[in-house]
């Protein structure tokens, strides 16, 4: 229904038409010219007149034409279907196929009448339903979460869930901070009833371990209706698809109600994702065994870099670094002295030079052999150095010393230190640490030196360096021009009770002189080496020119080989920010190579590397349905709890309900009169009308 309204007083209009009026009379019966026609003529020509020039007068008074658009939304109504594979592990497959049917007759019917959402649930929230009970978790409380965002503010008449009501991820939906405005029917499937059943429940462990540690495994054990049963636990290392025993436990179950935590220790002996299978030997009469066995993989990292430390003859500097070094595991420490060398130089990926080149040993091979071999050092100064020879070997600093005096120094920071971060703690207390001690003499750092800290003489901060970093040849290295760091380790257990201070300083320290830059020009990176197979693989690559300027333009392959040597094969996709990326999609339990290769510049450049893919089986350790938690749910939220059985009646149950009706929605639409098209033909018509009649009688 439309009506009209003015922007002006309603009366304007008398004053529109008395306008309308006064016009055509003044024209028609006013003027002599048009005395001479007849009077039917002059009637009909001042009514067009009138007409026309009364229609325009109320344009001016600017008339909007207003109408109500109504419209009936049905209320909505979300059928929901857990998938995951506890709900269909207890149907045969024509109950199965019958449940289908109900289900599908069941939202056929409520179609009729409501607005119909289908989704289904379990590793994640998704439109449609397929039946396909496959999902590896259940997260109801995510789906509530899911229904509460998207229908808040909407309609929601109802929400029909059909689970098992085991979860497995996610908090407990009964406690869910949701608050949907809407009754929850709970369709109960699964079997309630406790079966013989062995359980390996749960099994902790670190995704990481070190080559050489020993690491633990903690895994908890139930047991349902099997008291006065035994059984093994068996821990074996999976390798090319054999099982290999590593460990056998006896296990005595004394009740129905059993549990059990039992802790193994492992020895990572071998580097790479290694897989391991825990399993409990079957029970007579056991339901089922598929919850008898869990895959884990643990990463064995052979990160650990060799450091050594070479002196030129003992000093208690070289205990102190070698405990402070040993609080790393990352790190692997050896000590040597230069007059009675044991250890092979080039073996190690760190060097600690500790006086060296000495006046009675120039340590000329050793040298030689880190100069070779690019290894990166840490040279640290003081009484014994020959700083002649010193001066050479280093870039960093020149040092012009009287050898027979010395000064205690304190240090103090440099402002402008870019190369790493440190603590404030260390950057407040370090200066009031017990002085070391220095060669007298004249310190002057080279150009392409970064100095961390200067000396402090007394309490004047001069600008000799104190330790400072550089590179020779792309290999890093650094100079500490003092002896005695022991009292600074000392110094801070007596402050703070601990060494964390000092460990920080030098772990800071060798880790930037330690870290190698990638200078490969084609690398191929993922953000884990561990995916559960729910998980799709995530590829990114990175191709570098000469100048080491990003570039895509070259086609990236990669293929991904198996344990048994299946070969699949990629192409990356180009990214608007000159990388590449690739979904290479999920993959079967397992271990699993690549092999990346893309031709640049004429050279074939290749990149390889491993990843593995890990079991999610948590639908298989709890198999007995969890009705109670369904009952709870509905009466919480004011719905009711039903059984397959009872699906017919669902749709009934709503209308009885009374509270699921549809809402009506009213909109006004204001528009401006003079828009309309209709009205400017109007009154075109009319002029045109009088002006042909008007010619027609020959009026002018």
């Amino acid at each position: 229904m439309e009506n009209i309204s003015f922007q002006y007083p309603s009366w304007y209009i008398l004053l529109c038409i008395l306008l309308g009026l006064a016009y055509a009379f003044a024209l028609y019966f006013g003027n002599q010219s048009f005395r001479e026609q007849s009077k039917q003529l002059n009637w009909g020509l001042g009514v067009l007149r009138f007409l026309t020039t009364t229609f325009l007068a109320i344009l001016l008074l600017s008339p909007l034409l207003k109408s109500v658009v109504r419209e009936v939304k049905k209320p909505v109504v979300v059928l929901a279907q857990d998938q995951s594979e506890s709900v269909a592990s207890n149907m045969t497959a024509e109950q199965k196929t019958q449940y289908q049917q109900e289900f599908q007759q069941l939202s056929s019917e409520l179609a009729k009448d409501y607005e119909l959402k289908e989704y289904a649930f379990g590793n994640e929230v998704r439109e449609g339903i397929d039946f396909q009970t496959e999902d590896k978790v259940t997260n109801i409380s995510e789906f509530l979460r899911h229904l509460y965002d998207l229908y808040s503010n909407q309609n929601l008449g109802a929400v029909i869930m059909a689970t098992d009501g085991i979860y497995n991820e996610g908090s407990n939906p009964i406690y869910a901070g949701t608050k949907i405005a809407a009754p929850i029917y709970t369709i109960a499937l699964g079997d309630t009833t406790a079966k013989k059943d062995l359980i390996l429940k749960r099994v902790f462990h670190n995704k990481i371990a070190y080559l050489g540690d020993k690491f633990s495994i903690q895994i908890d054990l139930t047991a349902q209706n099997c008291g006065g049963s035994n059984t093994f636990l068996n821990i074996s290392k999976v390798e090319n698809g054999n099982a290999k025993r590593l460990q056998q436990i006896a296990v005595s179950i004394d009740k129905d109600d059993f549990f059990q935590t039992k802790e193994i220790i492992l020895d990572a002996d071998k580097s790479g994702v290694q897989r391991y299978r825990i399993s409990l030997n079957q029970i007579s009469g056991e339901v089922t065994t598929a919850n008898n066995s869990k895959d884990i993989f643990v990463d064995v990292l052979d990160a650990r870099q060799k450091i050594l430390v070479l002196a030129n003859s003992p000093h208690p500097d070289i205990t102190v670094i070698k405990q402070s070094i040993s609080t790393n595991k990352n790190y692997e420490i050896t000590t040597a002295y230069i007059n009675n060398l044991d250890v092979n130089v080039a073996a190690y990926d760190f060097v600690i030079l500790h006086q060296l080149p000495s006046r009675k040993n120039n340590a000329s091979g050793v040298l030689k052999t880190l100069a070779d071999r690019k290894i990166p050092r840490l040279f640290i100064a003081g009484t014994q150095t020959d700083f002649s020879k010193f001066t050479k070997i280093q870039p960093l600093v020149n040092i012009t010393a009287d050898q027979r005096n010395t000064n205690d120094i304190q240090a103090s920071f440099a402002k402008d230190f870019s190369l790493f971060t440190l603590n404030d703690r260390l950057v407040e207390e370090l200066p009031n640490f017990a002085p070391l001690l220095a060669p007298f003499g004249d310190f002057k750092e080279n150009p392409n030196a970064d100095v961390l800290l200067f000396q402090r003489i007394g309490k004047i901060d001069t600008n000799y360096p104190l330790l400072l970093f550089g590179e020779q040849n792309n290999t890093k290295m650094g100079v500490l021009c003092a002896e005695g760091i022991w009292k600074w380790r000392l110094f801070d257990y007596l402050q703070n009770k601990n060494h964390e201070l000092f460990d920080l300083l030098l772990s800071k320290t060798i880790q930037y002189l330690t870290l190698k830059e990638d200078k490969r020009k084609f690398r191929i990176s993922l953000n884990k080496n561990i995916f559960n197979e729910n998980e799709p693989i995530f590829f990114d690559a990175e191709l570098y020119n000469e100048s080491y300027e990003l570039i895509n333009d070259p086609d990236v392959s990669l293929t991904i080989r198996n344990e048994k040597g299946d070969d699949f094969k990629f192409t990356f996709n180009r990214t608007n920010s000159r990388s590449y990326t690739l979904n290479a999609g999920y993959f079967p339990v397992g271990n699993y190579t690549f092999h990346g290769e893309v031709m640049s510049s004429g050279q074939l450049l290749t990149y390889d590397g491993q990843f593995s893919v890990q079991p999610i089986q948590l639908e298989i350790y709890e198999t007995t349905a969890d009705h109670r938690l369904l009952h709870l749910l509905s009466e919480k939220y004011g719905g009711e709890m039903l059984y397959p059985t009872q699906l017919a009646s669902i749709a009934e149950k709503i209308k009885e309900k009374g509270s699921v009706l549809p809402v009506i929605y009213e909109t006004t639409k204001t528009r401006s009169v003079i828009n309309l098209k209709w009205i400017f033909f109007l009154l075109m018509g009319l002029l045109t009308l009088e002006w042909f009649i008007r010619r027609y009688f020959g009026s002018y």
